[in-house]
């Protein structure tokens, strides 16, 4: 990825072999097929086309992303792809349904006129990952021209990435959704990283504070590499190779199947950590007397701009200014330690009395927009962990580009393993988003010869990744299915047990 091909527009490609490995294009290629055929018996014709948007893996950088520190994921094969065939007319009108329609129920609605569509959050509708696409899109469109009325489009769905699995099954809903407005309306090619910033916004409008690592992953990503993204002092991405190795690098993703739906969730789960950090980083500031600039996280503060406020302030030393980002970060996780001292956690009365501000205040500037649930913050928890996990990003992201000397190919695997081990270690133990089965699929895969074994994604359930040797992926497989799989499900089936566990590599991002 050359130094500035996030402007560069999405691909546009006429053969599947571009986006999919060759073991799979025999079952993409009818996965394809019945899509169009499917299409043309609801709708009497073809689609004019097919966007497509891939779900991801997060191998290191868990939970920071809205704290505006670099991630590193990959592009997974599984993902969602969306046939549309639009039309002009008085009143624009979407007509969609999904293959799966015993499960997802066809649905229409009435575009405005200025695109400004009501997404009612609370009701979890499948639609309302598509709708958010289309606000996004059309009012993106309508900011560079008011004129241009929104066309009519007939809409068929087709997604394999499981949903509440930690695989980002919404960022690639909305992602393609998105690519698919953009691309009836108007006549330009669409912008990777118009696309992304496009499509964080509109999955915040499903009810999630959404950070930008999902749809950066799903966007951005190119095949056979990771892909490293930072969102300071702007959305940046570049790929990341993985060193050749013996034995190669292998990356195996389990599923939990403990479903982990984060808009259902969110109040207690993924939108209170937003929350945690947010306060996180306006108390420290108001405690170091600390001006925070607004910036581009989720509620508009974050420990990311607390960080470059402090290095731009009179904290900043000449001892300091040498400073690299790990140094940095690691008097990050220092600062945190002195300011944020107690660890049972913060009241509302404590927090509002540190912002100086009366509690109704606090609770209408952050926990508004997106509810929350909880009695207390744990302010100190949730900063440790970011600051740290973006040191532990730093030290992967150093030890992938330095190339190992022909005997250290073990020791560079291990040190990497080690890294996401500790990430694990954290998600459970401070930042509390793991849970039992999470844990257990990480001990198993520790004990049958994984390097490194992480819970991916939001957490509370879904999926984990795991580092693994080349010569030790059936026997991961093997341990997961006896140990894990046949005790908690006795019952599961062969194919749903075939579905639990994939190795994967990097796969290939949204495309037309």
């Amino acid at each position: 990825m050359a130094p500035h091909s996030i402007h560069e527009p999405v691909p546009i490609s006429k053969s599947l072999d571009f986006v999919y490995e060759a073991a799979s294009l025999p079952n993409q290629r009818k996965r394809w097929d019945a899509l169009r055929s499917r299409f043309a018996s609801l709708y009497g014709g073809k689609p004019d086309f097919i966007a497509r948007s891939p779900g991801r893996v997060n191998i290191i950088g868990e939970h920071i992303d809205y704290s505006l520190y670099e991630v590193l994921p990959m592009a997974i094969e599984a993902d969602v792809i969306i046939a549309i065939a639009t039309s002009a007319a008085q009143q624009a009108k979407v007509t969609i349904s999904n293959i799966n329609s015993q499960k997802f129920k066809s649905n229409e609605f009435i575009i405005p006129a200025n695109g400004e569509l009501d997404i009612d959050a609370s009701t979890h509708a499948w639609t309302n990952y598509f709708k958010a696409g289309v606000k996004g899109a059309l009012g993106l469109i309508k900011a560079g021209d008011a004129s241009v009325a929104p066309r009519s489009m007939s809409v068929l769905v087709d997604g394999n990435v499981p949903s509440g699995g930690g695989l980002s099954s919404s960022a690639a809903f909305v992602c393609a959704s998105a690519l698919a407005v953009l691309h009836a309306n108007r006549p330009e090619p669409v912008s990777k990283k118009e696309l992304v910033e496009l499509a964080i916004v509109s999955e915040r409008a499903v009810g999630v504070n959404s950070g930008g690592m999902d749809q950066a992953a799903s966007v951005f990503s190119v095949r056979g590499d990771a892909v490293s993204v930072s969102f300071s002092p702007e959305l940046h991405a570049e790929p990341i190779a993985f060193p050749q190795t013996e034995p190669p690098i292998t990356f195996m993703i389990a599923q939990s199947f403990v479903a982990a739906d984060k808009h259902v969730t969110a109040p207690e789960c993924y939108n209170l950590r937003v929350v945690e950090c947010t306060l996180a980083a306006e108390f420290i500031a108001a405690h170091l007397h600390l001006n925070l600039e607004s910036d581009s996280s989720p509620l508009g503060q974050s420990l990311r701009g607390f960080q470059n406020a402090y290095y731009a302030s009179r904290y900043r030393t000449p001892e300091s200014s040498s400073w690299n980002e790990e140094e940095k970060l690691i008097h990050m996780v220092e600062v945190v330690e002195k300011t944020l001292s107690d660890k049972r956690g913060y009241t509302r009365d404590s927090i509002a009395a540190v912002l100086n501000i009366q509690v109704p205040e606090l609770e209408q500037r952050y926990m508004t927009k997106f509810p929350v649930r909880a009695s207390n913050f744990m302010l100190r928890q949730r900063a440790l962990h970011v600051f740290q996990e973006a040191i532990r990003v730093t030290e992967f992201k150093a030890l992938l580009k330095t190339p190992p000397p022909e005997n250290g190919h073990d020791d560079l695997l291990r040190s990497l393993g080690a890294l996401m081990n500790e990430t694990q270690a954290s998600c459970r133990e401070t930042y509390e988003c793991s849970c039992p089965e999470l844990d257990e699929l990480c001990t198993i895969a520790r004990e049958a010869g994984a390097y490194g074994s992480r819970l991916t994604g939001a957490g509370w359930g879904g999926c984990t990744v795991h580092l693994v040797p080349m010569g030790k992926v059936d026997d991961v497989r093997k341990a997961w299915e006896e140990k894990y799989y046949r005790v908690k499900f006795p019952d599961i089936s062969e194919e749903k047990l075939a579905e639990a566990v994939v190795a994967s590599e990097p796969g290939q991002g949204s495309v037309m």
